[in-house]
């Protein structure tokens, strides 16, 4: 027997038990496998799961009849009944208008009245458009069948020109289908920043 067939035959002995140690290494390497299954909820929100119903982060997106395309997230939605309205908690919506326009609208809470066409934003709403104008209110009113809102108090602005406080402010196009407008009422007051408007 030559020295290559030697060779080929010691090699077919010792690679399989080569192997097989590698496997048993692993096998005793490995980590314990925890077999006690939790469940990813503390106990206060299973409490408040099975109190009512609810959605969790919910996503609803739309176009109205112009063309301006809507998208709204929220944390999560509860349902309304006969005598109250459905309740969502950090809503965020996004409103890409026809005209190339975008508008950012978010709030800690929100309602939705579909028999008064009403979705009502509440604490710490913030509307952020894409010209740098970031309006700040306590209370939004919207139309859920098209464009418009209305903030019945106080209004606080900021951006490019300086700063603008204001007792109300409507949301509204002035044409179907055209531009968006925020239009500031009762008390307006405007401190304009020259150095901003430079920017």
């Amino acid at each position: 027997m030559d020295r290559y067939s030697r060779m080929v035959t010691y090699l077919k002995v010792l690679l399989p038990l080569a192997a097989l140690g590698l496997l048993s290494t692993l096998f005793l390497i490995s980590r314990g496998a925890n077999t006690e299954a939790t469940i990813p909820f503390a106990a206060h929100e299973i409490e408040e799961r099975m109190r009512g119903q609810q959605i969790t982060a919910p996503f609803f997106s739309g176009t109205t009849s112009q063309g301006d395309e809507i998208t709204v997230t929220a944390s999560i939605a509860r349902p309304g009944g006969p005598t109250s309205p459905a309740v969502a908690t950090d809503l965020v919506a996004v409103i890409s208008t026809a005209d190339g326009g975008r508008l950012t609208l978010s709030s800690d809470t929100g309602t939705v009245q579909l028999e008064s066409d009403i979705a009502s934003f509440s604490g710490n709403v913030e509307i952020a458009s894409a010209a740098g104008l970031l309006v700040t209110t306590d209370l939004l009113n919207a139309t859920i069948s098209g464009l418009s809102a209305d903030s019945p108090g106080p209004v606080l602005a900021t951006g490019p020109i300086g700063t603008i406080n204001a007792g109300t402010m409507l949301l509204r196009t002035k044409t179907q289908g055209g531009p968006m407008h925020m239009l500031f009422n009762n008390g307006v007051k405007l401190v304009y920043d020259p150095r901003k408007s430079e920017r």
